[in-house]
């Protein structure tokens, strides 16, 4: 079973906030006492947080579902309910997050970029909140807020240094394995790299981390081989090492045509990679054609190289060093990391097949969440709260007319015109 895993789907579960508490003060000698019911506790949030300490998404791909614990529900004497805890899932640096529908939802480049990925329930509010001189013995209280929860689509892509793109079977873990500690696994049959690898390169002035990217062939970028699942690992590369094959016993195209080839597939993936520094190296050396080094000189080589016997290694990982080093310097400087929080959101009314008005959003589920709205004082707060929020005038601007059901979450009402 492959240990890395670069695509996933996630469920995440924010905490459900804890009700508020109807309760009053019952002492000796206190003939009367007021409310005391307190409020309760906040649910824990779930935050995607990245880390340059995780390397693929495996931990999600047979759990992935994760909850952020609820808080407790308030209780007499003015005691709050205790707020849940946040729960932090770390993923790897370079994790894209999309919905359903494939739109970003966040990206998490940089080692600690955080994302809010479900907020946690909002605590309600003991019956002691509503005291108030026309209330004074308010016998309701308001019920903990649903934590928010979404499945969501992870991808990731690798952060890279060098990206190595070649025709399958054309020496790629050869070489990684040669200028890295990486061990991949190497076989004489295309296709041998079936996830990618990655290798860290120390040179006495300089370290860059190598990708070692599945095989291209021609038509890629359309889904035709393996790479349509490899491609997006280039996208974050800085340099982009090209080998071209100068065996002609190898069944390849020609170097000049591997190429043409190579580049077409990667422009037709996303334009912008075939202006991002190159560093081209004719691969597998020691079994040369030389009519086919010349090929690949003439189509920019910088190298002839082979992964076995090590004939050109150095030169070609002097080139890589200066492609990275000169693509590190041109880069603005990177910003703290970035915290992502999804925008506020207001209310929705939309009208239902059967001609009544359906209400949603948070705020709108907020204001009718009282435990008792069979007393006329909760159903007034409720009231006042929708009046507040300009859902009787979003109604009557839809068309609502009198007798006309209204839905809000689990409550149900007639509006009335009276009511704006």
């Amino acid at each position: 079973m492959s240990s890395f895993v670069d695509e996933c789907n996630l469920n995440v579960k924010g905490g459900d906030g804890g009700a508020g508490c109807v309760s009053f003060r019952r002492e000796a000698h206190v003939a009367r006492g007021g409310p005391d019911g307190g409020d309760g506790g906040k649910g824990g949030d779930v935050w995607l947080i990245a880390d340059r300490n995780v390397a693929s998404l495996l931990s999600f791909r047979d759990h992935p579902h994760r909850k952020a614990t609820s808080g407790t529900h308030g209780s007499g004497k003015g005691r709050h309910g205790h707020h849940g805890n946040n729960l932090e899932v770390h993923v790897p640096a370079g994790t894209t997050i999309r919905d359903f529908t494939g739109e970003v939802i966040a990206d998490l480049v940089q080692h600690g970029d955080r994302w809010l990925a479900a907020a946690g329930g909002r605590g309600g509010r003991g019956n002691a909140r509503f005291l108030s001189n026309r209330r004074r013995a308010p016998a309701f209280a308001e019920q903990g807020e649903v934590g928010d929860e979404q499945w969501m689509r992870l991808e990731l892509r690798l952060l890279a240094d060098v990206a190595l793109v070649g025709y399958p079977n054309v020496g790629k873990s050869t070489l990684i394995s040669r200028i890295s500690a990486a061990k991949p696994k190497i076989a004489d049959y295309p296709f041998t790299t079936l996830e990618p690898n990655l290798g860290v390169v120390r040179l006495d002035d300089a370290e860059f981390v190598v990708a070692d990217i599945p095989g291209l062939i021609e038509g890629a970028s359309d889904g035709k081989g393996l790479g349509i699942q490899f491609l997006r690992h280039v996208e974050r590369a800085r340099v982009l090492c090209v080998l071209l094959d100068v065996a002609a016993e190898s069944g390849q195209p020609s170097p000049d045509e591997q190429l043409e080839v190579l580049l077409a597939e990667l422009g037709a993936y996303q334009a912008d990679l075939l202006d991002r520094p190159r560093v081209v190296l004719g691969s597998r050396a020691d079994v040369a054609d030389p009519a086919w080094v010349a090929l690949a000189e003439e189509a920019g080589a910088h190298a002839m190289v082979s992964g076995v016997t090590g004939m050109g290694l150095d030169h070609a990982v002097g080139a890589m060093a200066t492609a990275v080093t000169t693509a590190r310097a041109n880069e603005p400087e990177p910003e703290a990391f970035v915290v992502y929080r999804p925008a506020a959101e207001g209310f929705t009314v939309e009208r239902a097949d059967d001609g009544s008005f359906v209400v949603e959003g948070k705020e709108a589920r907020r204001a009718v969440a009282l435990s008792d709205l069979t007393k006329p004082e909760a159903l007034d707060v409720a009231h006042t709260r929708l009046k507040q929020l300009g859902v009787f005038k979003r109604l009557a601007r839809l068309g609502a007319k009198s007798g006309d059901a209204v839905q809000i979450g689990k409550l149900a009402f007639t509006y009335e015109p009276d009511d704006v």
